[in-house]
């Protein structure tokens, strides 16, 4: 990902919680790396509350330091780094001010980023100031999630921002497509020869993709109250990872052509039916608990809650692709807070063999398994049975490996890092094209019509376990049961 491409990246939010742990320190990997970042190019932080260049960098030097320095800090790297940053004080809510922008960075070379790391109802008024100084022009326009809080407002947002900006410069980010299994993924598929046969509903019996957290709402009451985990994490991360999972083979990994295929995959999501979704959504909300030895809350009495919030916290769904390569195959998603571990991994369950010799451990369920693992550690482990030294035929499961890190010695490249490199480089293959985010909210508002019309509350689970029992039963119907607790 070397690059020689001048570009003068402006940071919409420089004090937010999301540049100083995320995509600063993101920003400064690249640079400590050597080549991936121009040594021409510029960043420029917007923000209101902090007076001058001076004290923006006092601020990075106190907050966003910290989270980089758990590898080890270069300190000549990141002084060099911080040469780098340029600050430009603007209330975004006075678009005058936006003139100062434009004369700060008029001069600066390169392709210009402007990244919105800002709340939504922010989106449309900076890009239509942005507009009215001429600086969307030669520029990309990066905006992270969420985008609406339906399809109704994802469009609007949409066809304000697409007045102003082309598709093309539009990168709809989700982290999760930037992380390294997630490349693996792709690779594994089409790249050899052993997997992509497999890869279909006569060798798999199931898959599960899981993103639990162990946290709570912490300081965002007030926005995940009125948001919930299906908007906040379904909509976009599970579905995106779902799309990748069952995708068809791509002609060329340019952006069109893979996102063309993951929208094949949207549209082909089986409706979900107002009248069947108890039988295919469970939704809950966790109450007090304890997560590693610590008491936790409640989720009605965190700060800027409702005491009588209904908004899930936990969803669980089974999905379905109508089309060749895996019909009748269940999709099984999961996500939810205050859960057990923090963990993110995607599971394909194959078929047990149609006969066995062996005995019944052979034919069990998940006996051979591929388990793609995004986080806490990042790993990809095939499972399969092996017999037991010793006396007579008892099988075991064991494991292959695929430890990367073994292999190469280059470090894995963070999602947001090689995210932004690639919004600097112009390749948009790994971001959320319009037609695919209308696909996921259109299969996405019936459970979120019918869950706002109910009058019943979502299933209670206690913090620290995995959520409702009623999650794991909409598996035990199908046989199988969630992967839990993975070394």
């Amino acid at each position: 990902m070397h690059t020689d491409s001048s570009f003068t990246f402006v940071l919409f939010g420089g004090t937010g919680d999301l540049s100083m742990r995320k995509i600063l320190p993101a920003l400064f990997e690249a640079h400590r790396a050597g080549g991936m970042l121009a040594d021409s190019g510029k960043i420029v932080a917007v923000a209101r509350h902090v007076a001058d260049r001076g004290e923006y960098l006092q601020w990075v030097d106190g907050h966003v330091k910290p989270h980089v320095s758990k590898n080890g800090l270069d300190e000549a790297a990141w002084t060099s780094f911080l040469a780098r940053i340029e600050f430009v004080k603007i209330d975004l809510g006075n678009p005058d001010d936006f003139a100062l922008l434009r004369d700060a960075i008029q001069q600066m070379p390169g392709i210009r980023v402007f990244y919105l790391a800002t709340g939504p109802s922010l989106f449309v008024p900076i890009c239509r100031a942005l507009a009215a100084v001429g600086l969307n022009q030669n520029s990309r326009i990066v905006l992270e999630k969420p985008l609406g809080y339906d399809l109704k407002s994802s469009n609007a947002i949409n066809d304000a921002v697409g007045e102003i900006f082309a598709e093309e410069q539009i990168y709809r980010i989700d982290h999760y497509l930037g992380k390294e299994p997630v490349q693996n993924l792709l690779a594994l598929r089409f790249g050899n020869a052993l997997f992509e046969p497999l890869w279909r509903r006569e060798w798999v019996e199931s898959i599960q993709i899981t993103i639990a957290e162990e946290l709570g709402v912490e300081a965002r009451g007030d926005f995940y109250d009125n948001t919930g985990a299906l908007r906040d994490m379904v909509q976009n991360h599970l579905l995106q990872l779902l799309s990748i999972v069952a995708m068809e083979p791509p002609h060329s990994m340019d952006s069109d052509s893979v996102r063309d295929e993951k929208l094949r995959v949207l549209r082909a999501l089986k409706p979900i039916d107002p009248q069947e979704i108890g039988k295919v959504a469970v939704r809950g909300q966790y109450h007090s608990g304890v997560i590693r030895g610590n008491a936790v809350p409640a989720y009605a009495t965190e700060h800027g809650v409702k005491p009588d919030s209904s908004t899930e916290t936990f969803v669980a769904l089974k999905v379905e692709i109508e089309n060749w390569r895996w019909a009748g195959v269940p999709f099984f998603l999961r996500t939810g807070k205050r859960l057990a571990d923090r963990v993110a991994e995607i599971v394909v369950n194959f078929r047990a063999v149609p006969h066995s010799a062996l005995g019944a451990s052979a034919l069990r369920a998940g006996a051979n398994r591929l388990v793609i693992r995004l986080q806490p550690n990042e790993t990809i482990r095939l499972y399969c049975l092996a017999k037991q030294p010793g006396e007579g035929m008892n099988l075991a499961s064991v494991y292959l490996d695929l430890a990367f890190d073994r292999f190469f010695r280059e470090g894995q490249m963070e999602a947001y890092q090689r995210l932004l490199l690639d919004v600097i480089n112009g390749r948009l293959a790994l971001f959320v094209r319009r037609d695919e985010q209308e696909a996921a909210w259109r299969w996405v508002e019936p459970i979120l019509n019918e869950w706002q019309a109910s009058t019943k509350p979502p299933k209670p689970y206690a913090a620290g376990t995995w959520g409702p029992a009623a999650a794991s039963a909409m598996l035990a119907q199908h046989g199988t049961c969630w992967l839990e607790e993975e070394n």
